[in-house]
């Protein structure tokens, strides 16, 4: 069975495995495995994670099975706290497609009641990615040239949906 639950500074380090391992699944076809690892090095690096822990007005929560953790999802007020920018919301790949992105979406949503809009970036090549998000709700609004930093030069469909 799944719980999802507040991050502690314990899980970083399973938490930096898992989206190491999902890069690298997702993302080796697209840019190499040279480069996904250079990406989850800098973004992923537990410094970077350790970060978002105690960031203001941000959630972080992870889905765990008591063995291991099989998702993370981190997302930040913007604008008032009337918008969500969703940063980060991965799946282990072994258990993928077993609601678990789901539940952890739900988690992000009920913790930020005040917010209107939900948003995220989304590699645009990742077909997977982009169906679960039309899945539930979210529609393209824009598209950026440097997903999750300037000048990260990975093309990304920008995503919302209306939380009100």
């Amino acid at each position: 069975m799944i719980f999802v639950r507040t991050a502690a500074a314990s899980d970083l380090p399973r938490v930096r495995a898992l989206l190491v391992e999902t890069w690298h699944a997702t993302y080796d076809g697209i840019y190499g495995a040279e480069r996904v690892a250079a990406i989850t090095d800098d973004w992923h690096s537990l410094s970077s994670l350790r970060q978002r822990l105690d960031m203001p007005n941000a959630e972080f929560v992870v889905a765990d099975d008591g063995r291991e953790i099989a998702g993370m999802a981190f997302a930040r007020s913007e604008a008032g706290g009337k918008r969500v920018m969703l940063h980060q919301l991965y799946i282990r790949p072994a258990y993928q497609g077993q609601g678990i992105g789901s539940q952890l979406l739900a988690e992000i949503v009920d913790s930020f009641p005040d917010a209107d809009i939900l948003r995220l970036e989304v590699e645009s090549a990742n077909d997977k990615a982009v169906a679960f998000y039309k899945a539930r709700g979210f529609v393209v609004v824009d598209r950026t040239d440097d997903c999750g930093e300037d000048r990260s030069g990975i093309p990304a469909l920008v995503l919302e949906r209306t939380l009100i």
